[in-house]
């Protein structure tokens, strides 16, 4: 342990440590550990056994793997502080059955309560120990209904072919899911069917068959408002309101989103809890009752957990929407690529209310500039778009 303490607070490889910093940043900004995955190896970028394989003889040099984001992200020792304990040792009988072939070597996590952390950094920072926790805490919220909730609630970045602009940006207002981009031959649309819901969500109820929205209906409304936005002219307007909206309700959407799912797993609680009171056999939702306990407790820990943040100067948001690349050449093209980064620069949030026809749009300029964060405040430029019944 003392050997790898070592190791990390030797000089740091600027190239490492700009794509660990990207990793966290990629993830804080919604995407999961395949995606970001995916994401570097479409850039080209060396995953650690292909950097340092004299450091890594045991592993395959063959692209960056979603364990590999994950064991960064759980990583508590980028933040510069040594830890230790957090693995322990245990041995596990080879054959239950016959005591006399010995015993095997496994190394398990050990328990939060006999990791010890040094009481002073150790080396330099990597990441910092607010952006490590906000992490921590997005993925505990993440994992505390599984795999299959997660399947079944929300669907996750896949690599295609194609751009798809609002790909991943597009939610339903009836179920609050991401919309899946629908290819047709007389043009792009996004769908939201209701078949895809999870058994028995009470959201069918009310959700129609299929939602169904073209996207040239959003892009040409969504592109003039953000052309100007950006405009030479409006330029100090945005900045100012860039501002005044760090301590609007929008100002944080994770934090919106923590409370709608404590809402969520507390109204479950309370259904669950009146079909017992109603006479169904408890034992027959022990499951589905532990599940929605551990959602309630994982958005509780985020929204008690969630570190303060500083507020954003003007030079702070100055900086960020330099950092963004020529908006009106991305915006005059019109190509699917370009509106891609262009909406993901500006992190751009939307959602649909198919019986109004209206989108309400939310951009957050990256907090950073070139991976890194500036500072640690959020604001939000929100708007509400209506869209044209004939397209």
């Amino acid at each position: 342990m003392a050997a790898s303490v070592r190791t990390l607070a030797a000089p740091l490889d600027e190239a490492s440590v700009e794509v660990v910093r990207r990793i966290f940043a990629e993830y804080l900004d919604g995407n999961g550990d395949r995606a970001i995955a995916a994401r570097l190896n479409r850039d080209h970028v060396p995953c650690p056994s292909a950097r340092r394989p004299d450091q890594n003889r045991h592993r395959l040099a063959d692209g960056w793997q979603g364990s590999t984001v994950r064991a960064i992200l759980d990583n508590p020792r980028y933040t510069g502080y040594a830890f230790f304990g957090r693995w322990t040792k245990c041995e596990m009988l080879l054959n239950p059955d016959d005591i006399a072939a010995g015993y095997v070597v496994r190394f398990r996590r050990a328990s939060t309560d006999r990791v010890v952390r040094s009481r002073q950094a150790a080396h330099p920072a990597i990441v910092s120990v607010e952006t490590f926790t906000q992490t921590q805490l997005l993925r505990r919220s993440k994992s505390a209904g599984g795999l299959r909730t997660a399947r079944k609630e929300e669907r996750s970045g896949r690599t295609t072919v194609r751009y798809y602009p609002l790909r991943g940006r597009l939610r339903c207002s009836v179920c609050n899911r991401k919309m899946e981009a629908s290819p047709r031959a007389h043009g792009m649309y996004y769908r939201c069917p209701a078949r895809t819901l999870a058994p028995n969500s009470p959201v069918l109820a009310w959700h129609p068959a299929a939602v169904y929205v073209r996207e040239a209906a959003i892009c040409t409304p969504l592109n003039q408002w953000i052309a100007t936005l950006f405009d030479a002219r409006n330029r100090d307007q945005t900045v100012q309101a860039l501002i005044d909206s760090q301590g609007g309700a929008l100002a944080d959407a994770n934090h919106d989103q923590a409370h709608r799912r404590l809402a969520d797993a507390e109204a479950r609680m309370r259904r669950h809890q009146a079909a017992i009171e109603a006479g169904v056999d408890p034992a027959a939702l022990v499951d589905v009752i532990n599940q929605a306990q551990a959602e309630r407790a994982a958005a509780r820990a985020e929204l008690n957990g969630r570190p303060a943040t500083q507020a954003l100067t003007r030079q702070d948001v100055e900086a960020m929407i330099d950092s963004i690349e020529d908006v009106g050449a991305a915006l005059t093209q019109t190509e699917p690529e370009s509106l891609t980064a262009l909406y993901e620069a500006l992190r751009l949030q939307m959602i649909y209310e198919p019986t109004s026809r209206t989108v309400d749009v939310t951009v957050q300029p990256h907090g950073r500039v070139n991976n890194a964060r500036v500072r640690g405040g959020t604001c939000a430029l929100t708007t509400r778009l209506a869209l044209d019944a004939a397209a």
